[in-house]
């Protein structure tokens, strides 16, 4: 018996099993791939942070301010307490392996901000320097002086990116009659959520900085001049409008800060208080979406 051989069917029509649905293909892959490209656009635009890693920690320096920040791999220093506070900074900064400080802010020349600066400078390098003088007659402020290469006089409205934030400098005035009204004032920018760093801004500084029309709302607000009476005014609070409030401020000081007014104020608009005074180091974080206070 021969062997079949394996029946094939012949067809001469043409192979139209795919070229029949190409065109569906087709317009599902041009959906898809504008899709993407939209979401792409969407996320380019978007305010949220992609790597959302902001750390803050607000240093007890007791009677002074002083405060690192972390956003995404970058570094700012904000104030660095009085020359007493510089051995601690020094301290955090090694054991952050922190080699160069992207940013320092002195907000202004009084030694409880700028006097731990000149060992922060010791511990590692700066970028950029800002302050609203370069000069000023004090020794802490010439020690500080003495580790800068330049000075950086910000203007109201200039702005910097921070990682995934954003800055702008709503005050600084060089040519301020009080020292505490040259403070820097600078809001950052997190996604949807922000901070207000006021240094020792008094009410002169904080109607200035509302009459020209800057917007001082944050989620988190470092209190002005330590919780003093001189600071923090009905108008400058309605327009932050926080939901957070830090006074670095020193336990049983001679100043009776913070000020039982400016308490009362912050818990009449329903601010939730933490203080240096009672908690020690505060540390808080942002994914872009909500502000955390967190114990170490």
């Amino acid at each position: 018996m021969s062997k079949k051989e394996p029946i094939i069917e012949k067809t001469n029509s043409k192979p139209h099993s795919y070229s029949k649905y190409s065109w569906i293909i087709a317009l599902v892959l041009a959906l898809i791939v504008g899709y993407m490209e939209y979401r792409a656009q969407k996320e380019a635009e978007s305010p949220m942070p992609v790597n959302p890693d902001l750390r803050i920690q607000f240093i007890d320096v007791g009677q002074a301010d002083a405060a690192l920040l972390i956003c995404e791999g970058e570094t700012m220093l904000i104030d660095g307490g009085n020359v007493e506070d510089g051995q601690k900074l020094y301290t955090l900064l090694k054991e952050q392996k922190i080699t160069t400080l992207d940013y320092v802010v002195c907000t202004h020349a009084h030694e409880d901000h700028v006097g731990g600066l000149a060992a922060a400078l010791t511990a590692c390098k700066a970028d950029t320097v800002l302050c609203p003088v370069t000069d000023y007659d004090s020794k802490a402020f010439r020690n500080f002086a003495d580790r800068v290469d330049t000075f950086t006089i910000p203007h109201a409205g200039d702005r910097f990116d921070f990682g995934g934030a954003k800055v702008q400098i709503l005050s600084c005035d060089p040519d301020a009659g009080e020292t505490n009204n040259s403070s820097i004032v600078l809001k950052l920018s997190y996604g949807q959520t922000s901070f207000l760093f006021t240094g020792d801004a008094e009410y002169a500084a904080e109607q200035a900085l509302l009459d020209a029309g800057f917007d001082p709302s944050a989620t988190v607000l470092k209190v002005g001049h330590h919780g003093s009476s001189t600071s923090t005014s009905y108008r400058f609070l309605n327009a932050v409008m926080p939901q957070y409030a830090v006074i670095s401020v020193g336990e049983d000081n001679s100043y009776g800060h913070p000020d039982d007014e400016v308490l009362s104020r912050l818990r009449d608009a329903d601010v939730t208080i933490y203080r240096t005074d009672e908690e020690g180091d505060i540390f808080c974080t942002s994914d872009g979406k909500k502000v955390t206070f967190t114990q170490p």
